[in-house]
């Protein structure tokens, strides 16, 4: 996977995390956490544009995000490989 990628991948990860700890503290209508979601939403924007332009250069395959919510968010953890 190309670096820029991982780098947007692991910023779409820490900006997700903000965002759900952000309303667990004050709730979904809080400022800063539309703010997050709004941060996370260009973030996924950013990625599926750079995939876009790998597939359409024939450069390469990447893999689309794909989300899975744990029952307990506090024992989840991401790797990227």
């Amino acid at each position: 996977m190309g670096r820029l990628c991982v780098d947007i991948l692991l910023q779409i990860q820490e900006k997700r995390e903000k965002m759900i700890d952000s309303a667990k503290k004050f709730g979904f209508t809080d400022e800063y956490t539309i703010r997050c979601s709004q941060e996370l939403d260009q973030l996924i924007y950013d990625y599926q544009c750079k995939i876009q332009e790998v597939k359409d250069s024939g450069e390469g395959d990447f893999p689309y995000i794909m989300v899975v919510w744990p029952e307990n968010y506090e024992e989840m953890k991401y790797q990227i490989n």
